[in-house]
């Protein structure tokens, strides 16, 4: 199997959050206070570890995540760049991402981060509604976050931004008016989620007492195809099945997950995918922040799990992220990173009736969901799964 040498995407976890959202099961956390230059030193051995495991590599995309990315000095965003630059060869159309919440004390510092290198923003709005806001925990209005926007649209050539729907209360006519608005404000992207109770979380807390109600699950997927038509008829088709952009606005970096292409993962809990040597590995840093941060400067990383993936986990996910793409799974690229083509790997009688249900487009150069499968993607991963033959 050829080894696609040529791609690379970085991912960057910044950790920490004024506040901690209800619904959110990422790894995030509150500090009072933050050793700006330890953190920035640590980000950037742990950079330099991955990028030396990765030679000749072409970087396509950064992707500043957390937490808040926002919260992190503009410098120490810009060092990682610079830094970057001095590891890999850059995409001369490199898209370089930071996610920000819509604070009046964040969006002061905008212009520095496009300074810095910083060319497109992504903002976690969730709501244009006061009330939903301040049910889902966030800490600015919908008037911060429509200001936010307009600053935005003056300083980045590409931006988007988040919303949640399915929120408690919420009814579809409530949610077709955020979304006409919604139309108004975008420039290019909008991704649009539906809320899921994650364990763990107070939401899930608060469901399990019986607090918490959410639309009936027929709302949910009204919602959903109202958020899918309304969507593309202004121009914003799904590309994914949450996300929505004009054609050449899609998010590059995401692109590169949902392709199942290599990317390094920096920071508390960062995930990565590389090939070496013909085999996918899968990294996962320490969660912890205190202890990520001090193994990454005594060893230069904080690596705590580095594991070849076995073609059956190389399945699995390649499957579960293609899925979720308008287009599907290309069959080259397929057979590039498993090594068998997907008619070789299917027992061709359960894609027959997945095709008769109309749940999947099965296609000789590839094969995808359609869009009542992915309304049921879930279930209809499981089902291809199964559907695995045995090894030779």
């Amino acid at each position: 199997m050829s080894e696609q040498k040529d791609d690379i995407a970085l991912y960057v976890h910044w950790p920490f959050c004024l506040s901690l959202c209800p619904y959110c099961d990422f790894n995030s956390h509150v500090r009072e206070t933050v050793d700006q230059g330890a953190w920035r030193e640590a980000l950037l051995r742990e950079l330099e570890h991955y990028a030396a495991r990765t030679p000749s590599r072409r970087l396509t995309s950064i992707f500043f995540g957390g937490g808040t990315p926002s919260l992190m000095p503009p410098a120490t965003a810009g060092a990682l760049i610079d830094r970057a630059r001095t590891l890999f060869e850059l995409d001369p159309d490199i898209e370089i991402t930071l996610e920000a919440n819509p604070t009046s004390a964040e969006s002061d510092a905008l212009a520095r981060f496009a300074e810095v290198g910083i060319n497109r923003l992504s903002l976690g709005v969730q709501a244009l509604d006061d009330a939903a806001l301040s049910a889902l925990g966030r800490t600015h209005s919908a008037a911060e976050a429509r200001a936010t926007i307009a600053a935005a649209s003056g300083i980045f050539d590409r931006y988007s931004f988040d919303l949640i729907y399915a929120r408690p209360d919420q009814t579809p006519d409530q949610w077709r008016r955020e979304l006409d608005e919604a139309i108004e404000l975008a420039h290019g992207h909008i991704s649009a989620y539906q809320l899921t109770i994650e364990a763990g979380t107070p939401y899930f807390l608060a469901q399990a007492r019986g607090d918490l109600t959410l639309p009936e699950e027929v709302s949910g997927a009204a919602m959903f195809e109202q958020t899918q038509h309304t969507l593309a008829a202004a121009g914003l088709p799904a590309y994914e099945i949450s996300n929505h952009a004009k054609p050449g606005q899609e998010s590059r970096h995401n692109l590169a997950y949902w392709y199942y292409r290599d990317y390094v993962g920096v920071g508390p809990g960062a995930h990565g995918r590389l090939t070496e040597g013909g085999k996918i590995h899968a990294t996962r840093q320490h969660r912890a922040p205190e202890i990520w941060l001090k193994k990454a400067l005594e060893a230069g990383h904080a690596t705590r799990q580095d594991a070849v993936l076995t073609r059956d986990t190389k399945i699995a996910e390649m499957v579960m992220m293609g899925l979720r793409l308008a287009d599907g799974i290309d069959a080259t690229n397929f057979r590039r990173r498993i090594g068998r083509s997907p008619a070789d790997i299917f027992a061709p009688e359960a894609i027959e009736r997945l095709v008769e249900a109309g749940y999947i487009e099965w296609r000789d150069d590839g094969f995808g969901a359609t869009r009542e499968g992915r309304q049921r993607l879930n279930a209809l991963v499981d089902v291809l799964l199964d559907a695995r033959r045995a090894p030779d």
